[in-house]
């Protein structure tokens, strides 16, 4: 599936429920279904700078394209990133660096984030086109 037809099936999704308490208790249900982040790939390298809790990213290619494994300490972060490894996993690094990112507008979730914890969506998004740019760079 293309990154726009993620992204629009996120934006369906959010625009199901009703207030933000619903939409808070969806993000913690996505991150608990992230797959377990394998302990070699939780190291200080793999941190993301700029986050208020952990969040740790690691990115490898396969096949032409970028696989994300990322994990958190926090439950709200963990959905988060949950979100993020759901439209960029699986994806080429082109495609991930050219990708719009105004499904985040869109679900309203950075205006619903405390000022920290939107500093850290920023500096996921960030790491997630790094990895991206590296491998495109490598290819």
């Amino acid at each position: 599936m293309r990154i726009k037809e993620i992204q629009d099936e996120i934006v369906d999704e959010f625009s199901m429920f009703e207030d933000w308490d619903e939409r808070y208790q969806y993000v913690i249900d996505l991150g608990k279904t992230l797959p377990l982040a394998e302990e070699q790939y939780k190291t200080e390298e793999n941190i993301i700078k700029g986050c208020q809790s952990k969040v740790w990213l690691h990115g490898e290619q396969q096949e032409g394209k970028v696989v994300f494994t990322a994990d958190s300490d926090a439950i709200l972060t963990k959905g988060i990133i949950a979100i993020l490894i759901r439209v960029f996993s699986n994806q080429a690094p082109a495609d991930i660096l050219e990708a719009d990112m105004a499904f985040i507008d869109k679900i309203q979730l950075k205006e619903h984030l405390s000022p920290t914890r939107a500093n850290g969506l920023v500096s996921m998004i960030k790491q997630i086109k790094m990895y991206a740019l590296a491998f495109q760079a490598k290819n």
